[in-house]
């Protein structure tokens, strides 16, 4: 990381962040030589995120090739304004994170992925699920294998 200045290493405010932030983008590579980036509804767990989806379309094809993937996490806070507009800032916290995703197709481990996204989002109990939508997704499960946290000014985090 260039701006050592802006590294965030303390544990907690990664997990805060992981934790209270509202969508992630994950990078996958298509078969073309470029990059596929889709913003998802997340949930965090266990140094996994879980992500819900079709069975179907360009983001299942493209992981079936390669589940390598990089994603992105921002937490903002405000714009700074100035008068001299190269000197305009934000307050931020973000993430930018490495990971091998596995699609999750039995009833039990989509339930288990659809309660951590439900409980990330506010409703951590009481979830049934209609066994038809259920049978219609999968759950992706991004296994985190790197992660570098950045921030600027006030590093408070923003709560959903």
């Amino acid at each position: 990381m260039r701006r050592k200045d802006r590294e965030v290493t303390d544990k907690n405010t990664i997990a805060e962040i992981l934790s209270k932030s509202e969508i992630c983008r994950i990078a996958i590579n298509d078969d073309n030589g470029y990059t596929y980036i889709v913003p998802l509804n997340y949930g965090y767990c266990d140094n996994s995120l879980y992500f819900h989806c079709a069975k179907d379309g360009k983001k299942i094809d493209l992981i079936r090739l390669n589940n390598k993937v990089g994603f992105e996490i921002e937490n903002f806070s405000r714009i700074i304004k100035n008068d001299q507009p190269c000197k305009w800032s934000m307050h931020y916290l973000s993430l930018v994170g490495t990971g091998e995703v596995e699609i999750i197709e039995d009833t039990a481990g989509k339930k288990k992925g659809l309660d951590i996204i439900m409980n990330h989002y506010g409703k951590a109990t009481g979830n049934e699920y209609v066994e038809s939508h259920v049978n219609n997704i999968v759950i992706l499960k991004l296994n985190i294998t790197g992660l570098t946290a950045k921030g600027n000014g006030e590093r408070e985090v923003l709560t959903n």
